[in-house]
């Protein structure tokens, strides 16, 4: 075993064994120790051992100490020392340090207390005490991180003296304790547990005066050294001395009434599904928790259910219970126990012993692990008891089930606005505008009661928008709390602040980190070590987690969300941080869609929209050329989610902000709002966009010849049709061509190819260009760019419906596409097809093109898509003709599926041969036409 509470051993058994050596690597030792078997790296290990003067090659000295520790422990010893990449580490064996030890000999004592064990508590308290030898982790100067453990462990170590001191108390062993807390409130003279105890034996040794004369030696302490006056517990204990009260010298247990369930005034609303779940797991089984985020409404439920069984119930309010030592007996006074000679816990199961009841334990969150071991005592020794707990998380007691309580759903967090605002207005008519008020203030507040109530507080004075309209700043706006019967907190603020102070400093550190994200966030946002982290904040009520979203997704509740927010020491730090991990998720976004992974790529954009809303706004405000790139690299998402109007919004306010972008970056963003233009409408607006662009990339050094380039130039192809330059076209589609064959770029290939086929079409040469068209869908597919392949036979599609083809000529090509645009998940694409589709039908009188017609019509006003009749200009066709809007128009999928369905019906074979011309026939006879 490895000592380190003093100076660091080695143990065999009690043997120590030798050969650590001196100073320096007995230090190398303590620190990886330290680590807890994480690796320490090469620089930390330098800076310990060496105190900041190392020699000249400090590696090589690390590396023989190294050598000697491994020789020291042995195959047999503790822990494996090992190197990785990331440094030294020592996997130390479970209980193979002295630290393990204690910690489980403290353990064991406090099961033994509880269960009333008292001697043998005080036996394994003392050996768990007998283990420290001096300061622990002493060889190694001080260091922060080292500083903290070794605070953290005398913490322990002090609370495991008062603790075994408890035990002799218990024993009626009083004078030894009044020596033993002697010296103890010597050593930790503002420990005040320490001078209750003292005051509670010298009380029960017959000296009131010395018990007395210790509360005044302490109240004089704290007022000179510190500026306070005593806390409540040694107030407590003086009022009591000075009533002489009886429970105090440990008499026989009088019987005091049980603590009657406490009966709220306000009505119950909602919640009958979780009520029924409840009636379900208490009537099954004996030890059940609702755990859900502070004012969710856990005592709530738990009275009422309770209030509508009926039967012999205790209700323990556990929030005014700090001490864990006190615990006990807070139960005890519940259940009509009075303050006990030896063990609480002993008087309360013979209390409980042979009765059937309901034992409520309400807000044990901060008591989660002692509150554990009791309920397990009592549940083992009185078999007709049941016990209803509520906590921000879990007790972890045996055989406990959990009812996760969610925060209410949108409808019923209105109907629990309207009866609260109706019981402080009782003459308030709700209109249409506070139908919207009343929902958005609901989603606001996450659905959480305690918010809503106090939400509907405020309509006293205020009308339900400007309530809504003040949610930035809701901790002002909601108040103090009214009722603190139910809600021990004094404001909705200091509910949460309850729970985030039970954090671990690395999970508050995390959840602070986390405010910035909007609609949630995937694991990858909490960092290499979040997943443990996560699993403690969702089992603590302060982060959602929806196991059935691919991937897993997590939310931090919008006020959990605020209150970070109003504590966070760096919140611009904060979101940089956020702005940052966006901007590089839609960086590796952007590449993926450009081929086989532009399905998922558009889902997790789809996902991650809200952040990247927010992150673009940051950005704009602080670096808005950063915010240039990303509404850049966004371009083929706008384009597919159907945001056409949000993109081009987005990159003006872009270049508009970022006027010191560098040309190149101002090029590529004029090219993405050209492309949006052009789908959206305004083939004009998109030549004149993409001849700047070209032109100010072609400016700048090395600009010339690259694929940024060629992808412009098979943009500025594809926006002349149907009324543009076909000579043009078709010289910036060949351009294209060459870049991606000298680079061997084979997505652009296949993009200027389709390009290619655009220009030939704008040049009245179908049936070549059909041929191209068909080219590029088979090279896209080859490659991944399933987008290219969907359009070009889009084209292909178009150009035949151009030509008056029948329905069978047409269909099995626009079914191709469909197919293809679904996979790749693009709104744009669909609609498109739709669209074709739709004015095929048309031609042929088939009754179905007009749900087809309501369809594009109404999605073309929601998503601002402007869909072509055809590649080469509009074509009159029979029954074409806006629809009126009709409420009834099949949803886009619906009517993609009705499309799948018929182009499936008709011949899959190839329809029309798209292989007319040779590909070398095509080039030349353009290659001449343009000299």
């Amino acid at each position: 075993m490895l000592a380190v509470l003093g100076p660091i051993e080695l143990l065999d058994g009690q043997r120590r064994v030798g050969g650590l050596g001196g100073v320096l690597p007995r230090r190398l030792l303590t620190v990886l120790v330290a680590a807890e078997g994480r690796p320490v790296p090469d620089s930390w290990l330098v800076e310990a051992v060496w105190a900041g003067r190392p020699p000249g090659k400090p590696e090589i000295a690390l590396q023989v100490y190294v050598s000697r520790l491994r020789r020291a422990m042995g195959d047999r010893g503790p822990g494996t020392l090992r190197r990785t990449k990331s440094g030294y580490e020592l996997a130390i064996q479970p209980g193979g340090t002295d630290v393990d030890r204690f910690r489980e000999l403290t353990e064991e004592a406090r099961l033994a207390a509880a269960a009333g064990r008292v001697a043998q508590a005080r036996s394994l308290f003392e050996a768990a005490l007998r283990l420290w030898r001096g300061e622990p982790y002493s060889d190694v100067p001080d260091d922060d991180t080292l500083t903290a453990k070794r605070a953290a462990l005398q913490q322990l170590h002090d609370a495991a003296q008062e603790d075994s001191v408890e035990c002799l108390i218990g024993m009626g062993e009083n004078a030894r304790a009044v020596a033993e807390l002697e010296a103890l409130v010597r050593s930790a003279p503002f420990r005040e547990r320490r001078w209750v105890q003292l005051a509670e034996a010298l009380y029960r040794c017959d000296r009131q005066t010395d018990a007395l004369a210790a509360i005044r030696r302490v109240r004089a302490l704290l007022a000179e050294e510190l500026g306070v006056e005593p806390g409540p517990q040694l107030r407590e204990v003086e009022g009591r001395i000075l009533r002489h009260d009886a429970g105090l010298l440990l008499r026989d247990p009088g019987a005091a009434g049980p603590a009657r369930l406490p009966r709220p005034l306000s009505s119950f609303v909602g919640r009958e599904a979780e009520l029924a779940l409840l009636d379900t797991l208490v009537s099954a089984q004996r030890m059940v928790t609702v755990v859900g985020p502070a004012g969710a409404g856990k005592t709530r439920l738990t009275l009422e259910w309770a209030a509508r069984h009926g039967g012999d119930s205790w209700f323990v309010r556990l929030a005014d219970v700090s001490d864990p030592a006190r615990l006990a007996g807070s139960i005890g006074r519940a259940v009509g126990v009075a303050d006990q000679p030896g063990d609480a816990t002993t008087a309360v199961l013979r209390r409980l012993n042979g009765v059937r009841g309901l034992l409520i334990l309400d807000n044990g969150e901060h008591l989660t692990a002692p509150l554990a071991r009791i309920v397990n005592v009592l549940l083992a020794g009185a078999p007709g008891l049941r016990v209803l707990a509520t906590s921000r998380r879990p007790l972890t007691a045996s055989g406990e089930h959990v009812l996760p309580l969610a925060p209410l759903a949108t409808g019923s967090a209105v109907d629990l606005l309207r009866d609260r605002i109706r019981a402080v207005r009782p003459t308030w008519a709700e209109d249409a505008r506070d139908h919207a008020s009343l929902r958005r203030i609901a989603v606001a507040l996450d659905g959480i009661p305690l918010a809503l109530e106090l939400a509907a507080a405020r309509t006293r004075v205020l009308n339900l928008h400007d309530v809504a309209e003040r949610l930035d700043d809701r901790f002002a706006l909601l108040g103090t709390v009214p009722d603190r019967l139910l809600n021990p907190h004094e404001t909705l603020f200091g509910a949460i602040g309850w729970s985030f102070g039970l954090l671990a400093d690395a999970e508050r550190e995390l959840l602070v980190r986390l405010w910035p994200y909007e609609g949630g966030f995937a694991l990858a946002a909490a960092g290499p070590a979040g997943l443990d982290m996560l699993d403690s904040l969702v089992g603590q009520s302060l982060v959602e987690v929806d196991v059935d979203a691919r991937p897993t997704r997590f939310r931090v509740l919008e006020t959990v969300r605020a209150y970070c927010r109003a504590v966070d020491p760096t919140p611009r730090a904060s979101r940089e941080l956020h702005s940052a991990t966006v901007r590089a998720m839609v960086a590796d976004a952007a590449q993926a869609l450009l081929g086989a992974g532009a399905p998922r790529a558009t889902r997790e954009l789809n996902r991650e929209l809200a952040n990247i809303r927010v992150s673009v706004a940051h950005d704009l405000a602080t670096t808005p050329v950063d915010a240039l790139r990303t509404a850049t690299g966004l371009l083929w998402f706008w384009i597919r989610a159907g945001l056409l109007d949000e993109g081009r919004r987005t990159l003006a306010a872009a270049m508009r902000a970022a006027g010191d972008a560098a040309p190149p970056d101002v090029a590529q963003a004029r090219a993405a709002s050209a492309v949006l233009a052009y789908v959206g409408g305004d083939g004009d607006d998109a030549r004149r966009l993409l001849a700047e662009a070209i032109r100010d990339w072609e400016a700048t050094e090395g600009g010339d010849d690259t694929i940024q380039l060629a992808e412009m130039l098979y943009y500025q192809a594809l926006v002349q049709n149907p009324n543009g330059d076909a000579r043009l076209a078709w010289s910036a589609a060949t351009r294209a061509y060459r870049i991606a064959a000298r680079t061997g770029t084979a997505w652009l290939r296949a993009s200027a190819e389709m390009a290619q086929g655009s220009a030939l079409l704008l040049a009245g040469r179908a049936g070549e260009a059909r041929h191209r068209l068909r080219a590029a869908a088979e090279h896209g597919i080859a490659c991944g760019q399933t987008w290219t392949a969907a359009l070009s036979y889009l084209m292909a599609a178009q150009s035949l419906l151009a030509e008056r083809r029948t329905p069978d000529e047409v269909l099995p090509i626009l079914g191709r596409a469909l197919r293809l645009f679904r996979h790749e998940e693009d709104l744009s694409g669909i609609l498109s097809v739709v669209h074709s589709g739709a004015m095929a039908l048309a031609a042929a009188g088939d009754p179905r093109a007009a749900g087809l017609h309501a369809t594009v019509h109404q999605h073309r006003e929601r998503y601002g898509i402007r869909p072509g009749p055809t590649a080469v200009g509009p074509v009159p066709s029979p029954g074409w003709s806006p629809p009126e809007r009709r409420a009834e128009a099949p949803t886009l999928d619906d009517s993609a599926d009705l499309l799948q369905e018929i182009a499936d019906s008709y011949d899959v074979g190839e329809a029309v041969d798209l292989r007319q011309v040779t590909p070398g026939g095509i080039e030349d006879h353009l290659i001449c036409a343009e000299v």
